[in-house]
């Protein structure tokens, strides 16, 4: 497996070089000035304007500032927001803790939600159970998550008075009391996030799970005595999660960018929200920053997925 890792990680740097000269050219060109309103301010002379230009580069041809990006990028430095004014990994460093502990769990509860009602409705076809989580999955794919995230704001936090909805990172509270209050807090982005992915990973896992358990060799697991759980679990659900894997392996990026909407909503100090104030406010180097983590959470969610599927199928070698 060491080769093939460290095959994969020199693959992945050509990629991460495109993936990176791509992003800083189009946000290059894209219309906009991360100074405009120094231009618009009488209090800053015109001078000061230009040093800060210079200073950054602003005025230098497009290859020349990628450049000095990749090569500041290597060396740890991420650049400097020009809006928080502050090192763009320091704000990284403050959002992603709490992006992780929401995502994370989201994806958590959307696994435990997916893989049993899945494996038992495709057990079980046509059953009352079955087209009950079908029509619920369906359902909750179809809502959108702000739909169900302000749904969930009118109902446990207007109506019943139960969650608070605004998520807030200055707790004063210690021990216990500081755990019981995030656990409050994110209850309700972390349900609008796992359910909408649960249900339809609930629907994918289903459809896997059918496609294998008509296969001969699980009539032939059946015909020779083993019970029917052993034969689930064994030889049906195993084989089913390859490609459960896939799905899930490259869903987490998407999942990440589609936090961003839940984040609004509940004022989630995370990066998605981070990325947003960027854009509107022309912060290029933490637009460049968070879209590159990004596209590394792809490439490495990919790498996972293969590494897995020599877990889930020992016929896959790593060569």
């Amino acid at each position: 497996m060491g080769p093939y890792l460290l095959r994969r990680l020199l693959i992945a740097i050509p990629s991460l070089l495109g993936i990176s000269l791509v992003l800083f050219t189009v946000l290059a060109l894209a219309p906009g000035d991360p100074f405009g309103e120094l231009a618009t301010n009488p209090n800053v002379p015109p001078e000061v304007r230009m040093a800060l230009r210079a200073k950054f580069g602003l005025d230098d041809p497009i290859w020349q500032r990628y450049v000095h990006w990749l090569l500041a990028m290597l060396q740890g430095d991420w650049g400097f927001s020009f809006v928080s004014r502050v090192d763009v990994d320091t704000l990284i460093k403050q959002r992603v803790p709490v992006t992780l502990a929401v995502i994370g769990a989201s994806q958590v509860l959307a696994l435990m939600v997916a893989l049993p009602v899945g494996i038992f409705a495709a057990t079980r076809p046509y059953s009352l159970f079955d087209q009950i989580a079908n029509t619920l999955a369906f359902v909750g794919f179809s809502l959108p998550t702000f739909f169900t995230g302000i749904l969930f704001i009118l109902l446990f936090s207007i109506k019943l008075d139960w969650l608070p909805f605004v998520f807030r990172a200055d707790i004063a509270a210690t021990g216990w009391a500081w755990w019981w209050e995030n656990i409050k807090q994110s209850i309700m982005p972390v349900m609008v996030l796992g359910l909408f992915q649960g249900a339809s990973w609930t629907r994918f896992v289903r459809s896997a799970v059918l496609d294998v358990i008509r296969l001969d060799y699980v009539t032939t697991a059946r015909s020779k005595g083993l019970a029917e759980r052993a034969v689930i679990i064994k030889h049906v659900v195993r084989n089913a999660l390859i490609p459960v894997v896939t799905l899930v392996a490259l869903t987490m990026p998407q999942v990440f960018g589609g936090a961003i909407i839940t984040e609004q909503i509940f004022r989630v100090p995370g990066i998605g929200s981070l990325l947003i104030d960027a854009i509107l406010r022309n912060d290029t180097p933490v637009i460049m920053a968070v879209t590159f983590v990004f596209s590394c959470l792809v490439i490495f969610f990919n790498l996972i997925a293969d590494l897995l599927y020599g877990w889930l199928d020992p016929r896959i070698s790593f060569r």
